[in-house]
């Protein structure tokens, strides 16, 4: 367009500069020529304007061009994010898939300590979907969470992992694991808990016959120990008693008798003390069985005749035993051998609980034992009217025996019933509490699922 316009006003310009330019457009008289200046005007504009029309047809096929150009590139760009955000889209439908599969509940944390991802899984275990707690605070969500808002915020500052095992003995186990997220703009946490109950249990039961093994091994070896010196007993005994009995030893003679008796009865009831070891060894068994409790009961009180007996002072043979069944008891599945441990461990202890007492004809030493069927439990109490546990012994007599306990002499070790209590809450998945008082004696208790 600069250049036609350039070559017009050159063309003006080649006239005689000392002449008038415009005197080509007046009269001799000095008046205008008008249809000289309309033709002339004329004859300058239409050029001017075919150019003009030339280059703007020219410049509208150049944006015609150019908007072609710029509409396929818009396709492609549209065409190229359309498939992105599919990608993207799959992607992410794929890590949820990936993170609702888990079998571990999953939560996501934002630094607010705000609820951002929350898997099927973790729905499932708080019956709360993930529209209901996203964006509030976890402990409000879910405040049953066995975990502190110090423990968290320690893994945001730390940067570390932490790990931390919740578990219930006999009920439930828990791997709780929290990491932070890569340090970014507004990141936060992940916490995963996972059931491991079932590998715990595993786990413990491979430990539990590995002991019983090696328990049931120790207790062969000593049993076939202790006969040995035991049989010697009773033989020198026997041999003692014939040539009292053939001596002639006067008053002396039924002293020594009585001795020699004492010493055999003695001897038997080591005999019957190592038997009972050896049956407690290989007492546990992988399966259970369906048995009726009381005959066990009753097996229990006549093995513990043979067992207790203080030559000093009370036989459990002399102590009123006051049996109470109720009728038409249903069988339970236990480990009937196991169970006979836990009563014949019971009455050991109100043997020494009563013989640690002084008796009279109005006052007399009793066990009561009562079984009986409540609701789809199994119930049994062993009451007796001995020495009162106090509050101490109450806490300690179902917590094992350790060397460092800072409190050894609440309850000594060969009174406590940490493993009758660990046959009854882990083996038959029961509960077993005592209670004692001056006015009611003592009584355990035990509860014993019937299916």
């Amino acid at each position: 367009m600069k250049h036609p316009l350039a070559l017009v006003a050159l063309a003006c310009l080649s006239c005689n500069t000392y002449a008038d330019i415009f005197s080509v457009f007046r009269e001799a008289d000095g008046s205008t020529k008008w249809q000289y200046v309309a033709n002339t005007t004329a004859s300058i504009l239409i050029p001017t304007l075919v150019i003009v029309l030339v280059f703007m047809v020219r410049a509208h096929w150049r944006a015609v061009r150019s908007n072609r150009a710029l509409t396929d590139i818009k396709a492609t760009l549209e065409d190229r994010v359309a498939h992105r955000t599919a990608e993207l889209q799959e992607r992410e439908a794929y890590i949820t898939s990936i993170v609702n599969s888990m079998p571990v509940m999953l939560i996501g944390l934002n630094q607010q300590l705000q609820i951002t991802q929350w898997n099927k899984k973790a729905e499932e275990v708080t019956g709360r979907p993930l529209k209901d707690v996203v964006g509030k605070n976890l402990w409000e969500a879910y405040s049953s969470i066995t975990l502190t808002q110090a423990q968290v915020l320690s893994v945001l500052e730390s940067g570390e992992t932490m790990i931390i095992k919740h578990a219930q003995p006999g009920q439930y186990s828990f791997d709780i694991t929290l990491y932070p997220l890569d340090k970014q703009d507004d990141t936060g946490i992940v916490i995963l808990i996972s059931d491991v109950t079932k590998q715990v249990n595993a786990e413990n039961k491979l430990a539990e016959r590995d002991k019983v093994s090696a328990m049931g091994e120790l207790a062969s070896a000593m049993v076939y120990d202790i006969s040995l010196p035991i049989n010697s007993i009773f033989a020198r005994v026997s041999s003692a008693r014939q040539e009292l009995e053939a001596a002639d030893l006067g008053e002396v003679k039924g002293f020594l008798l009585s001795e020699v008796e004492a010493v055999r009865q003695s001897a038997q009831q080591a005999t019957a003390i190592a038997q009972n070891l050896l049956e407690l060894a290989s007492s546990h068994r992988e399966t259970k069985q369906l048995e009726a409790v009381p005959p066990i009961m009753d097996h229990s009180i006549e093995l513990a005749s043979q067992l207790f007996k203080d030559a000093d002072g009370l036989a459990f043979k002399q102590i009123n035993i006051r049996r109470n069944y109720a009728a038409n008891l249903p069988n339970i599945p236990c480990f009937p051998a196991e169970l006979a441990q836990v009563f014949v461990r019971l009455m050991r202890n109100a043997f020494y609980a009563l013989n640690a007492k002084s008796w009279d004809d109005d006052n007399k030493p009793w066990i009561n034992i009562e079984i009986g069927e409540f609701y789809d439990s199994l119930w049994i109490k062993l009451a007796h009217n001995g020495k009162c546990l106090s509050e101490d012994e109450q806490l300690d007599i179902f917590q094992p025996f350790f060397a460092m306990n800072s409190h050894p002499e609440t309850c000594p070790v060969e009174q406590r019933l940490s493993y009758s209590y660990f046959i009854i809450t882990h083996h038959h998945r029961g509960q077993m509490a005592v209670t004692s008082d001056e006015q009611n004696g003592t009584c355990f208790n035990i509860q014993l699922a019937l299916g």
